[in-house]
């Protein structure tokens, strides 16, 4: 246990009872430095009853003593034998209603993208059963046809962190047992903060794909080349372009014309 039961209402107990510097009192209860200045200035926690932790077992009045003198103390919380033993149990994962018919589509994307990860982590990412990860897998869930893969982060169902340590965790496993991967399996494998920090591979855009070995000085000396083909094919002879008669029948013509 080691935050105090009811933490935002023991700090408003200490921020009003004690002198203790907003910084310790913030680490004490689990609270962000700031967040304990808006209580005391009261805009957090408004009409929050403060939570006495010495009447109730969780601090001594000698540790509050000590810190008021030291303003780098930490205050410790106080040992309670009767609560050796009653740390959270680790359980499925709670997921609201409204979000658990997205799970389906997540553990698709999941199979898509890291097929490395086994049906129990796949269970405790997406708060899911093993029943519904093998009818996925297997193609016999009732609504097969109409799901989608989609990111269980951008769903909500987990955060961005806990699926790059699942995804790290199933890297170490796979370097340790000495699995060969592929550069696309490779790829899936790195978290999100070293993905970001790669430098973009430099890649041709499909609506060009096939002219690799296209050149500019190639197409121009191949226009002139064509250019000079068209010249020689355009010229032609000019009496043969009017289709002019021969001298001696325009004579004849213009002595006809006189008669």
């Amino acid at each position: 246990m080691n935050k105090p039961i009811m933490a935002k209402a023991t700090a408003v107990w200490l921020v009003d009872n004690t002198t203790l510097s907003f910084r310790q009192i913030g680490d004490f209860c689990g609270l962000h430095e700031l967040e304990v200045q808006g209580i005391a200035d009261g805009d957090v926690a408004a009409g929050v009853k403060g939570f006495d932790p010495i009447a109730n077992n969780q601090l001594t009045q000698e540790e509050i003593d000590t810190a008021e003198k030291d303003p780098s103390h930490k205050l410790k919380l106080k040992f309670n034998p009767s609560a050796v033993g009653e740390e959270k149990r680790r359980g499925p994962r709670y997921t609201p209603l409204s979000k658990r018919q997205d799970r389906p589509a997540s553990i698709l994307w999941l199979f898509k993208f890291h097929p490395e990860l086994t049906d129990g982590q796949i269970s405790k990412l997406v708060g899911t059963t093993k029943p519904t990860i093998q009818a996925i897998r297997e193609r016999t869930h009732w609504n097969i046809a109409n799901i989608q893969p989609i990111d269980p982060v951008a769903l909500g169902l987990c955060k961005q962190s806990e699926l790059d340590a699942v995804v790290q965790k199933a890297a170490a496993k796979i370097a340790a047992e000495g699995g060969g991967m592929t550069d696309d399996e490779r790829r899936k494998l790195v978290s999100t903060e070293q993905s970001l920090g790669m430098e973009p591979e430099a890649r041709i855009p499909s609506a060009i794909s096939g002219l690799e070995t296209f050149s500019l000085s190639d197409s121009s000396d191949r226009d002139e080349d064509d250019d000079d083909d068209k010249d020689e094919k355009d010229v032609r002879d000019a009496d043969s372009f009017f289709n002019l008669p021969d001298s001696d029948d325009d004579d004849e013509d213009d002595e006809d014309d006189r008669r």
